[in-house]
């Protein structure tokens, strides 16, 4: 039977999330300086927090995944401003939509569960691939997930492959011209900057690398992401990394 996840490693996953947001606010805000508003750091990072808050409330009870992404897809649309709250919001509403309780979660349910979330995302900002958007991140990771799916992968090395694939496409956002959003304005002055939204997903894929870790009773019980070896690296349009977890 293949790999399930279960509630207690989505709430790892998001808090994940949250802790690579905060880590890379600084250089969120500087991406989005270039080519944006500079605001993309803080307006993420003021959401997950509220997330943060939430999942820490006691009161707040989950009963299923799809529940938690409702909740993470309400509080982001209600505190990031910008275009990022709705986008980010689609996605979560969207991967809850598709979410069937009756079965585990495996490999499978989770790629059509991140296609559903993907879809949402084009859907409210008409965006497509090599647009300079987080679409350029987001789709190839899905496409990866799917196909990693489908050749039996396990979860954890199916999430692997769909952040290696986001890294790849958030790269890729460096030597194109935007088409859609703020930085659209800028025409030909847009190229040569990476584009601060495909950023993000690639920390949110990430961050999903968690879902693959089997969790402990205290992990299950702790706000804290387990531990994961693997280093985050951004790289920016002057090629400095930026090490994350």
């Amino acid at each position: 039977m293949d790999q399930a996840i279960d509630l207690a490693q989505f709430r790892q996953w998001i808090l994940a999330y949250a802790d690579l947001i905060q880590e890379q606010e600084a250089y969120l805000t500087e991406l989005d300086a270039a080519i944006g508003d500079a605001d993309h750091g803080a307006n993420m990072r003021r959401g997950l927090d509220r997330v943060r808050e939430r999942l820490s409330d006691p009161s707040l009870a989950m009963e299923d995944v799809g529940a938690l992404l409702r909740m993470v897809a309400m509080t982001l649309i209600s505190t990031v401003g910008g275009a990022a709250g709705p986008l980010y919001g689609a996605f979560f509403l969207r991967a809850a939509q598709a979410v069937d309780t009756d079965r585990p979660i495996d490999t499978h349910q989770l790629a059509a569960m991140f296609r559903s979330g993907l879809a949402g995302v084009q859907q409210r900002g008409k965006a497509q691939l090599n647009d300079k958007t987080m679409v350029d991140a987001m789709q190839p990771a899905v496409e990866a997930l799917e196909a990693a799916a489908e050749a039996g992968a396990t979860v954890e090395a199916a999430l692997d492959a769909a952040a290696h694939a986001a890294k790849k496409g958030m790269e890729h956002t460096i030597g194109l011209q935007a088409h859609r959003g703020r930085a659209s304005y800028l025409g030909p002055r847009s190229v040569d900057h990476q584009d601060p939204g495909a950023t993000s997903v690639y920390l949110l894929f990430q961050a999903a690398a968690s879902l693959g870790d089997p969790l402990s009773e205290q992990d299950a019980d702790s706000d804290q992401p387990p531990a994961h070896d693997d280093a985050v690296i951004v790289h920016g349009p002057n090629r400095r990394e930026h090490p994350g977890r």
